[in-house]
């Protein structure tokens, strides 16, 4: 087996871990908050609010300091850092005695994030430009994967052993996650010393100002799925009136994610033959478009079919994004590169919860899929009209 594939397999395994340890928890922050002592229900849902975005936060601020250090030292020792720092804090969550100490312990565990940008920055590093496409998009399917299974692995978990030892289980997988990259994930030793040459400033200047619209890509990508996140259950509930709700809510939800992993290897392999630049375009054209059939559902059936179809184009965006960074970037910054990536979709996941509720507060929730759509539509024009994204620089 290429050692491209032989890394991409173990990352594969090591992504679905973290990212299915770290789904494991998050539906169950409420209820964890009000055994902490917090009763009443507006301080409920205050401090979930806080608590979610603390992580979110900080590590949106810390993404580019750690790539920039993976640039340096290598991108192995970042991605060790991460899950042994996540597993410690994690397993810390499950001692905690008030909601304070829980916030606290988030916005620590923000500090060492980056597990996923780093995992993708060394997929990157190792897989050939030609099969890029197809090696981050099937990288996608890991974390998408452990997305939809985590949830439903913690309800499981949650009602046989109870939520505290939900926190010391996901932890222990994510511990799990740095022992699998620990033994065996090797990386390029050679192309690691080459990554240590010093670039001129100026010229890292110019390279990140050529990304910014990939990482604005990023931030919006992010923000269109995670801006009707808080309000699709209340939305579907105004179309569905049937007597399993949750189910039904749980599905709208999920389909979307199933979508994705049909999607990203498929369109990630696509683009490897016509262009990333081309199937970045056209993904988040029919991803805005996605929306019209859920804007529009008078029933479920409608919803969940534009919900699928958003995943699908999803799928197309998020390896495209990726493969766009490695190929912009030198080997010298990518890491950096992918860093501020993942801030900027950091940024996208705590931005996206803040716009949908407050347009569905203020005005309708409808209205929150029509400025989604509009705003996903803008950014493929940004995207098509910018000339330098389609050539691939030869850097020095």
């Amino acid at each position: 087996m290429n050692n491209w594939k032989k890394t991409l397999s173990i990352l594969w395994i090591s992504n679905f871990i973290a990212v299915a340890g770290m789904s494991l928890i998050m539906p169950f922050l409420p209820l964890y908050i009000e055994r902490l002592g917090v009763h009443k229900m507006s301080s409920v849902v205050q401090w979930s609010g806080w608590i979610f975005a603390a992580q979110m936060l900080t590590a949106a601020i810390f993404q580019p300091i750690w790539g920039a250090m993976a640039d340096k030292y290598g991108r192995k020792p970042m991605l060790l850092r991460a899950s042994i720092g996540m597993g410690v804090m994690t397993i810390l969550m499950g001692l905690v005695t008030a909601p304070w100490q829980l916030l606290g312990l988030r916005l620590i565990n923000g500090v060492f994030s980056g597990f996923i940008s780093m995992s993708i920055s060394l997929q990157a590093s190792v897989t050939p430009d030609e099969e890029s496409g197809q090696a981050l998009g099937t990288l996608q399917t890991g974390q998408t994967a452990g997305t939809l299974i985590g949830p439903l692995i913690g309800g499981v978990l949650a009602e046989l052993i109870g939520i505290r030892a939900v926190f010391i289980v996901t932890g222990v997988l994510l511990l799990g996650a740095s022992a699998v990259v620990f033994f065996f994930v090797k990386e390029n030793v050679a192309k690691k010393e080459r990554e240590k040459r010093v670039i001129h400033k100026g010229t890292r200047k110019k390279i990140f100002l050529m990304l910014f619209p990939v990482f604005i890509a990023t931030l919006i990508t992010q923000l269109g799925m995670m801006s009707i996140q808080p309000i699709l259950t209340i939305y579907t509930k105004t179309i569905y009136t049937g007597k399993h709700l949750e189910t039904i809510a749980g599905l709208v939800v999920a389909v979307s994610g199933i979508a994705t992993l049909i999607a990203a290897p498929i369109l990630g392999k696509y683009s490897d033959r016509i262009g990333q630049k081309k199937i970045l375009t056209f993904s988040l054209i029919m991803a805005a478009l996605s929306f019209l059939p859920q804007v529009l559902a008078h029933n479920v059936v409608m919803l969940m079919i534009g919900r699928f179809l958003l995943g699908l184009f999803v799928g197309g965006m998020l390896p495209a994004l990726n493969v766009l960074v490695k190929k912009h970037a030198p080997d010298e910054l990518q890491a950096q590169a992918f860093g501020l990536s993942s801030s900027f979709k950091f940024m996208g996941n705590l931005l996206g919860p803040l716009l949908g509720s407050s347009v569905a507060a203020m005005y309708n929730i409808r209205y929150v899929f029509y400025i989604t759509m509009i705003i996903l539509l803008i950014n493929a024009t940004m995207i098509a009209f910018n000339k330098k994204l389609g050539k691939v620089p030869k850097h020095a």
